[in-house]
């Protein structure tokens, strides 16, 4: 048995996030070690205001995944784990792993962010699509491809449940449609920007010249790719996922598929929030699904003993 470890993507940001990370000296340690990175307060990052910004999500959302990785295995021995990464989850699970410095995840996940962002600062946006089938939801964007409009299936997160991108036009158009057939539910994502899609393609290759000056190390945890589902075992293959993960199709219920034929019967989502949770509940439920912002330390780490 064994247990994975696993990180959300944008739209888990909370508002006052880093906050509570001030109360206990590991995670606030975590915070020095980012405002250093950084040369900045990162507590100004998480204001309501603040989080309108790409940038300052991603960096939410790196820092709050670390401080309570950090503080969940503090005291436990070697683990037997996975560690996966929804989108800019990733690079919070590459740091979890031993794959990637967190000054250096720093780093290239404000380059991310500032390259999303000036990309397309306004005018896109993504979507879930709830209720349709993964060959409904291509069936649905067919006549949009076909035209050459900037309409993507971005994520698969389950088998009824989908994330789209494209322009904020378009996605109202599908949202019409879905509504008039009544049969599914489009619900806007709180992202500005239309990633994993061909239309970041070059901002992930600016990213991946970045990471040409950044050593990666090989994982002691074992990281399975949130675009492949694949377990990645070398610097050159976690590099490359995660540089271009941003113009990648997310594969999410196939990292839970994945996960639980590799022998995964507890899945621990780690800060913030329980999206990926209830994710897993729905694709691997003979497994355990619990979030780390729901359960007390203590009994977290009781059931990751379990799985050792």
């Amino acid at each position: 048995m064994s247990v994975l470890f696993s990180f959300p993507g944008q739209g888990a940001q909370q508002t006052g996030m880093l906050q509570a990370l001030q109360q206990h000296p590991l995670t606030r340690l975590v915070l020095e070690e980012a405002g250093d990175a950084l040369h900045e307060d990162v507590l100004q990052l998480d204001s309501e205001h603040a989080l309108a910004d790409t940038r300052a999500v991603q960096l939410c959302l790196l820092i709050a995944g670390v401080a309570s990785a950090r503080r969940l295995l503090e005291g436990l021995p070697r683990l037997s784990a996975y560690t996966a990464g929804l989108s800019i989850g990733a690079y919070a699970a590459a740091v979890t792993s031993g794959a990637l410095a967190f000054a250096d995840a720093l780093q290239l996940v404000s380059l991310r962010g500032r390259l999303m962002q000036e990309a397309y600062p306004s005018g896109y946006t993504m979507a879930a699509v709830q209720g349709l089938t993964i060959a409904e939801v291509e069936a649905l964007l067919a006549p949009y491809r076909q035209q050459g409009l900037p309409l993507y299936l971005a994520n698969i997160n389950a088998d009824n449940q989908h994330a789209l991108a494209g322009t904020t036009g378009l996605l109202e158009e599908v949202e019409k449609k879905v509504r008039e057939t009544g049969n599914g539910r489009v619900t806007r994502i709180r992202i500005s920007v239309p990633s994993h899609c061909e239309l970041l393609n070059e901002q992930a290759g600016q990213l991946m010249e970045a990471f040409e000056n950044v050593v990666l190390q090989q994982p002691v945890m074992r990281y399975l790719s949130g675009s492949s589902a694949r377990l990645l075992t070398t610097v050159e293959r976690i590099r490359d996922d995660l540089a271009f993960n941003m113009c990648r199709i997310v594969n999410w219920q196939g990292v839970m598929e994945s996960a639980f034929e590799r022998g995964v019967r507890l899945h621990v989502q780690l800060a913030p929030g329980s999206v990926l949770t209830n994710l897993g509940r729905r694709a691997i439920p003979e497994a355990i699904n619990i979030s780390y912002q729901e359960n007390s330390l203590e009994t977290l780490q009781k059931l990751v003993l379990t799985q050792q």
